[in-house]
């Protein structure tokens, strides 16, 4: 499902106009990244929580140029999906709400 089709789907199921759902949905997005950027989590009970992961220095290989360089260590933006949300994908019953 893209982007467009979510709105789509979203202004069908509750009669909002495309603008507002965009709106929403463009600011729902800001807000994730936004607290992620700020190091802060964000949860959603039975459905999932949008976290950070630290990832350790690494040596990393410069295939082209056959050279080795070192990656600092950093954060990575990671979703976690809920049990519940795991458990309806896996058996195919994801609500119609």
């Amino acid at each position: 499902m893209t982007k467009a089709e979510l709105i789509s789907t979203i202004t069908d199921k509750t009669g909002v106009s495309k603008e507002h759902a965009e709106a929403v949905l463009e600011s729902f997005f800001v807000t994730i990244k936004d607290s992620l950027a700020e190091g802060e989590n964000t949860y959603f009970r039975g459905f999932g929580s949008f976290i950070t992961k630290q990832r350790a220095e690494k040596t990393a290989r410069n295939i082209s140029k056959n050279t080795t360089m070192v990656v600092a260590a950093h954060c990575i933006p990671f979703f976690k999906p809920s049990k519940e949300f795991v458990s309806q994908v896996k058996e195919g019953q994801l609500p119609t709400a």
